[in-house]
């Protein structure tokens, strides 16, 4: 390579695809990727940054004097290096796993690759339309809330910097005003329909994708501003919703929801979850979570969360079947399969397995999981995560498993 060409002295505008040094929140500089740019009404050059550290949903706008020149990086020859932009928790990217998953059933059903390559230029167009965050800010309730993510808000109301929502029917509009005149209109206190948990202040309510579709509709809109890879926004017909509420005397308000198919053939008890960011590190996931599988225990059923689970709801998940695990083997000093463990928790083998191999509490002999724990063991670990208020109290939960009407089947 020509050693001239590490002597560039750049100017802007910066290149789409460029690295460059840039001042972060935190005052230091941390290397960013340009992924778009645009001129303001002075003609000053603003750059759409994803930081190569940090997760996605830090990508921000910065002004071109937020870039050191001095240090700048060309564009990779294959174009913007967006393989950071799926970081996750757990090594492999999630939308690899789904893709790989999605390959593996192709070759066995035999789809055709002018399928695959239409799927791919699909992929490749969704990540080019929601690589830049298109609302930077919404209200819902008493809280004003700094998104993360870009979600398919219909065109007139997605380059809108603010977006105002009823906290009670999730409606969006663009100016506060509107929500004013909504409000007095809007006699909705709690989520649409029924409301099947309620101890103390903490009420969970069970929505219908197919008799409350709009208000499911903008449900999804708004998670899809805090989640990355949930592709499903106006499908909701199969789905029921689990919207978790903390009422006072104004009404119920939404902290957080999961959704769950209402006939999975894979035995996934949940399909999407999300916890509002004010509401969330207060223990409200792991409730949800908690959740989902008091729902699987009437059922009689093993659930599992659908995959890919994002980063911060892998971390959930794992802290739940954590502490489940660790308090069942101290209640029965660890004289349990994990086949029993399976049924008396509803937490399927395999979850059970990998949370076990995470503590180190599992060993592989003779073609078969043995558990390993001393009592000593267990204390220490619950003590690391002790920290942890009540979960669900099933006596507290009214609810019969849904019935799937088999007429209106095909």
């Amino acid at each position: 390579s020509d050693p001239m060409e590490d002597d560039i002295s750049w100017s802007h505008p910066l290149l789409i695809g460029c690295r460059a040094s840039t001042k972060w929140r935190d005052g230091k500089y941390h290397t960013a990727e340009i992924i778009e740019k645009k001129q303001d009404d002075e003609g000053e050059w603003l750059y759409y940054v994803h930081y190569i550290e940090f997760n996605r949903r830090l990508d921000e706008w910065v002004s071109a004097d937020n870039i050191d020149l001095s240090d700048v990086q060309k564009p990779n020859k294959k174009g913007p290096v967006t393989e950071a932009l799926t970081s996750s928790t757990d090594g492999e990217s999630p939308r690899k796993i789904t893709r790989n998953l999605k390959r593996r059933y192709d070759e066995i059903n035999h789809v055709q690759k002018e399928e695959d390559a239409a799927k791919t230029a699909l992929e490749k167009e969704h990540e080019e339309i929601t690589k830049v965050k298109n609302i930077d800010v919404i209200e819902l309730g008493r809280y004003e809330i700094d998104t993360w993510y870009f979600s398919p808000y219909p065109e007139e109301f997605s380059n809108a910097h603010k977006l105002y929502l009823c906290e009670f029917c999730l409606k969006y509009m663009k100016k506060r005003k509107t929500l004013c005149r909504h409000k007095m209109k809007c006699n909705l206190r709690h989520p649409p329909g029924n409301e099947i948990y309620r101890k103390g202040s903490l009420s969970v309510f069970e929505v219908d994708g197919k008799k409350n579709k709009i208000y499911c509709q903008n449900l999804c809109l708004l998670a899809k501003l805090f989640l990355d890879h949930k592709t499903l926004y106006y499908d909701v017909e199969p789905f029921l919703f689990y919207i978790m509420c903390d009422c006072d005397s104004r009404g119920c308000h939404m902290v957080g929801y999961f959704s769950k198919e209402k006939d999975s053939p894979d035995d996934y008890n949940l399909a999407c979850i999300l916890t509002l960011p004010p509401y969330q590190r207060k223990g409200y996931g792991k409730l949800l979570i908690a959740f989902s599988y008091e729902l699987s225990k009437k059922e009689g059923k093993v659930g599992s969360p659908e995959k890919p689970l994002s980063d911060l709801g892998l971390l959930s998940f794992r802290s739940y079947w954590t502490r489940v695990l660790l308090e069942i083997l101290r209640k029965h000093q660890g004289n349990l399969s994990i086949k029993d463990i399976s049924t008396m928790t509803a937490i399927k083998t395999e979850d059970i397995i990998t949370t076990l191999q995470s503590l180190n509490l599992i060993k592989y002999w003779k073609g078969q999981h043995i558990i390993s724990v001393t009592p000593k063991v267990i204390e220490d670990h619950l003590k690391s995560n002790a920290k942890q208020g009540a979960l669900i109290d099933p006596a507290y939960l009214h609810w019969v498993p849904y019935q799937l009407d088999t007429k209106s089947r095909k």
